[in-house]
């Protein structure tokens, strides 16, 4: 059989049969392991990760722009190395579980009273006057928003987390616990508190916390590929984020569905196309990137110091949170790129592998987002559907279903086909 002929057919063969689900479960239980501690900046958690895939690049053989796989960059990051603890009305409470630590919080230790803020005093005018007419600087403000409605007050509420009250500290309750990251130290702690926590009734609080602020955390991107046969300096790009929370003092965040599960769809990807090279019209490069989890840092970094040139990605695909998929997939910039969208839509269609395809147009959200401002034809994918778990202690490898693991792959491999067989013609953003 002739090598054009393979380029342009080999994918159509009846591969999909293929199971991938136990690989990528592999994967997951990896990353999401105690011993990879949320793949954050404690711990050498990133470092850990960078190296297992770093291992994983090379096992594949993967080839590498360069000398390594590795993109070296930095940024600062604040940090809580050591155990922390949070007491109410004198009764320890449970870090995770009842409340989290918003990472600009500085070191902090004592006992201070707590005010109540809510609504009944943000509607009333005479009583707001009054409550700002206090000095809170020796008190923790503690932020009930039952009952908010409309997006001028949810702004209003929003913007009380940046300490108008000038407290010592402030506890936001809230329903569910959604962790973040923070480049900077403010002058005041933060802590979001479930509402049927401890922390609903709170008169006092007893804080005992210690921050290590790094002002320059060394990370890296890993970055592979495999060389194309007709036209080897054009490219399709597959990327997800191997990074995540971390470890913060006595708890760590697995990240399981974010993003160990992108990871192993990437590798899942790689693997199939390292055994089947002859097939690729276009290069195709795998990049796992540090940093998404604050600002997006790695894939930026990447936009501004790429390894080859940006205007030669015919596509790239971004993969993050891909551990579910009980009601299908969102694919962002499919209101953007719409021939890609529509292909990628009959591809499911006519094979029924997801429930729903769903475009949505474009955001900010993930690592395709800087490639898209600098004009890369690109789909941000991420399953929907199933657990809820995200950014919190709960996005555990053991509850990871991986529902619809093996059809997402289907999907991605037929469009990466038709991508190579020319079947639709990516458009560029203006």
């Amino acid at each position: 059989m002739s090598r054009k002929f393979l380029v342009y057919c080999f994918l159509a063969i009846p591969f999909f049969s293929l199971a991938q689900k136990d690989f990528a479960r592999k994967i997951v239980d990896t990353l999401a392991s105690p011993y990879m501690g949320g793949r954050g900046y404690v711990d050498h958690g990133n470092q850990r990760a960078a190296a297992y895939l770093n291992k994983q690049f090379k096992t594949l053989g993967l080839l590498h722009f360069g000398k390594s796989y590795k993109q070296k960059f930095s940024y600062p990051i604040n940090t809580y190395p050591t155990p922390y603890s949070i007491s109410v009305n004198g009764k320890v409470t449970a870090p995770g579980a009842d409340y989290i630590i918003i990472p600009s919080t500085p070191s902090m230790k004592g006992t201070f009273p707590v005010v109540r803020f809510d609504r009944s005093i943000l509607l009333d005018s005479n009583r707001l006057k009054d409550f700002f007419t206090h000095d809170y600087s020796n008190t923790f403000i503690l932020i009930d928003d039952s009952g908010a409605s409309g997006k001028k007050e949810k702004e209003i509420w929003e913007s009380m987390r940046y300490n108008p009250f000038k407290a010592k500290g402030l506890i936001i309750l809230c329903d569910k616990l959604t962790e973040e990251t923070s480049e900077t130290v403010a002058d005041y702690a933060l802590l979001n508190a479930l509402r049927k926590s401890p922390f609903r009734y709170a008169t006092s609080i007893s804080v005992d916390i210690k921050n290590k602020f790094i002002k320059s955390f060394h990370t890296q991107n890993l970055i592979g590929y495999i060389k194309g046969n007709v036209q080897p300096d054009t490219f399709i790009i597959f990327t997800a984020h191997y990074d995540h929370l971390g470890r913060m003092g006595s708890i760590y965040f697995p990240g399981a569905n974010d993003n160990a599960s992108g990871i192993a769809m990437l590798l899942s990807l790689a693997r199939y196309y390292t055994q089947h090279k002859d097939s690729l019209r276009y290069s195709i490069a795998f990049m796992a990137f540090s940093g998404e989890e604050i600002d997006l840092l790695g894939s930026r970094h990447y936009t501004k110091h790429p390894l080859f040139p940006l205007s030669s990605i015919r596509f790239l695909i971004n993969m993050d949170i891909m551990g579910t998929g009980d009601e299908g997939i969102t694919v962002v910039n499919g209101t953007i790129f719409k021939d890609a969208f529509n292909d990628l839509k009959k591809i499911n269609d006519e094979q029924h592998l997801l429930k729903l395809v769903k475009p949505r147009g474009e955001t900010a959200n993930s690592d395709h987002y800087y490639f898209y401002q600098n004009h890369v034809p690109c789909f941000f994918v991420y399953t929907i559907g199933g657990i809820k778990a995200y950014h919190d202690i709960y996005d555990r490898r053991e509850t990871l279903p991986l529902t619809d693991f093996n059809e997402v792959f289907k999907l991605l491999l037929q469009f990466t086909n038709d991508i190579n067989q020319l079947s639709f013609q990516p458009e560029i953003k203006n």
